[in-house]
């Protein structure tokens, strides 16, 4: 069974996911730790839980969401897995980090991509994949069918969605992408977003302006 952590790091607020079972090993969802607070904050829940990480995992490449990656991979020696479509967004890490103001370092390059995969799995636990593109190419969500919950990124928020008018954001294929993808499943399936609190995928089939 999935246990997870929420961490809320950097400027951006932004959703860090730490997702564990009773096997301890864990996977790192969108780590946006920044300040050396936030980077003691995720290791001492991983220390005090005896965890392992064993994977880094990104829904999408945008700053606030790989800001930590460096930090990941020099701790955990972990290469983030991303699909490949929103590799030239990591790879200009640094410089969108001076367009916003921060002192950043570059991503160290992935270990593989989500492209050809269904699912990814760590210990005794298994995520599915689905392609969600539109708020950036390559972005993915993770979901947990058993538990019905959906690690979700930057796609559904609670009455929102993802902004489209950032570099290769596209808002008709986000809407398209989320009907298909997403408001076809049961509505129980919880949402845990990029930013802000949790929802459901019924409460926005109702109530969500954008997806009338």
């Amino acid at each position: 069974m999935i246990r997870f952590q929420k961490f809320t790091f950097n400027p951006f607020q932004e959703n860090t996911y730490l997702l564990y079972d009773e096997s301890n090993s864990a996977v790192i969802i969108d780590p946006g730790c920044y300040t050396s607070e936030e980077e003691k904050e995720i290791v001492d829940f991983i220390d005090s839980n005896n965890l392992k990480p064993v994977m880094l995992l990104n829904t999408h490449c945008h700053i606030d969401h790989v800001l930590g990656n460096s930090f990941i991979f020099k701790k955990y020696k972990l290469k983030p897995v991303i699909h490949s479509a929103d590799l030239p967004i990591l790879k200009s890490l640094g410089q969108y980090g001076r367009a916003y103001g921060f002192k950043v370092e570059d991503s160290p390059e992935p270990l593989n991509f989500l492209d050809d995969l269904d699912e990814v799995t760590f210990g005794n636990s298994l995520l599915e994949i689905k392609h969600i593109p539109g708020h950036a190419p390559g972005h993915v969500v993770f979901i947990d069918k058993k538990q019905k919950i959906i690690f979700g990124g930057d796609v559904l928020f609670y009455g929102s969605i993802g902004r489209t008018d950032l570099p290769y954001g596209d808002h008709d294929t986000l809407i398209k992408s989320i009907k298909q993808n997403l408001l076809t499943m049961d509505d129980d399936f919880v949402v845990y977003p990029g930013h802000g609190p949790s929802t459901n995928i019924g409460f926005e089939k109702k109530n969500n302006p954008f997806l009338k």
